[in-house]
């Protein structure tokens, strides 16, 4: 670690932080197995890591807002679309993109990506900056990497990237704080995401996510372009199904891959026109009660589900993207 994050380190300790305490990672072998690997692979110094464990927490409550529900509610379509989309996100995303425009046009002109998009995804992660997280990211991140079993591995490099960033950009690593996964920032990136995908985007020669707007609005516009946004290309098309034979479709997953010219017992409605060529997958949102909604996912729908591997979410960015071009179109400037 650098000097800064050590002298950082050090003041805790004079402080009076607590070493060795009942819920710190103290004195575990996995998590000596960890130290071990960092000091191997990437010349971390063993005692500074020694003394970051002793200090970080395990978080109980982190293992219980990531564990699924034991008794899990119907998923819902229309419950899930309307914590989103709704007046204070779309009032928020016009508000956000006036104020933002020269930075939103810029990023949609370099990365290909609509503004409203932009604006959408931020909207719908942390309300445009106004939730961002109140979990010590090195706590949330070392709980999940230790001690919770399913996803383990991804945390842990997370927790891996997560240090190398604050070496790299000379934070302390007890200050940053996040999401219940360890997410970061305006635009709720992963560590390992910050490190690949942001960018400085106000031209002051550092990266802030959580507090350079710029910033944001730039890494995600280049997420979207290094994960292969199509400019100028739809994410969905309404369908309707006909019989039993879509089923296969379903199964086939989120990823695109059935050409428009292949495609049987489902039909493209509202006068929206495909190239045959073009590659889709058939998504069914349901709702308890309601009839189920069908769209036709075609690549940039697919690129939105990289930023969150759900169709729930990817749907409803798409449909709150649309309803803040439309707000904002309305609106008087």
């Amino acid at each position: 670690m650098s000097p800064r994050v050590l002298a950082a380190l050090a003041a805790a300790l004079l402080a009076g932080a607590a070493l060795g305490a009942p819920d710190s990672f103290d004195a575990r072998p996995d998590v000596r197995a960890f130290i071990d690997e960092m000091v191997q692979r990437h010349g971390f110094v063993a005692n500074e890591l020694e003394f970051l464990f002793r200090r970080a927490r395990i978080r109980e409550d982190v293992l219980r807002a990531i564990e699924p529900p034991k008794m899990p509610r119907e998923r819902s379509w229309q419950t899930y679309r309307a914590r989103f989309v709704n007046d204070t996100r779309i009032r928020g995303g016009v508000a956000f993109w006036s104020r933002y425009a020269t930075t939103l046009a810029r990023a949609s002109r370099e990365h290909g990506v609509p503004e409203e998009i932009i604006v959408a995804i931020i909207g719908v992660e942390t309300l445009y900056g106004r939730q961002t997280g109140s979990f010590r990211v090195v706590d949330a991140l070392a709980t999940l990497a230790f001690d919770s079993p399913p996803r383990a591995a991804f945390f842990r490099s997370e927790l891996e990237q997560y240090l190398l960033l604050a070496r790299d950009e000379a934070f302390d690593v007890f200050s940053v704080k996040g999401s219940y996964a360890g997410a970061i920032g305006i635009p709720q990136f992963m560590p390992g995401s910050i490190r690949r995908y942001a960018v400085d985007y106000d031209g002051n020669a550092r990266i802030d996510l959580r507090a350079s707007p710029f910033d944001a609005i730039g890494s995600v516009g280049n997420f979207l372009r290094m994960h292969g946004w199509r400019p100028g290309e739809a994410i969905w098309a309404p369908a309707r199904i006909n019989g039993d034979s879509h089923r296969a479709l379903l199964e086939a997953g989120i990823r695109p891959t059935t050409r428009v010219a292949d495609l049987r017992g489902v039909e493209i409605v509202s006068g929206v026109t495909l190239p045959p060529e073009a590659r889709v997958a058939l998504i069914a949102l349901e709702s308890p009660a309601a009839e189920t909604e069908y769209r036709l996912g075609l690549e940039n729908f697919y690129v939105l589900t990289r930023y969150n591997r759900s169709s729930l979410y990817a749907s409803a960015v798409a449909d709150l993207a649309k309803a803040i071009r439309m707000a904002r179109r309305a609106s008087p400037r």
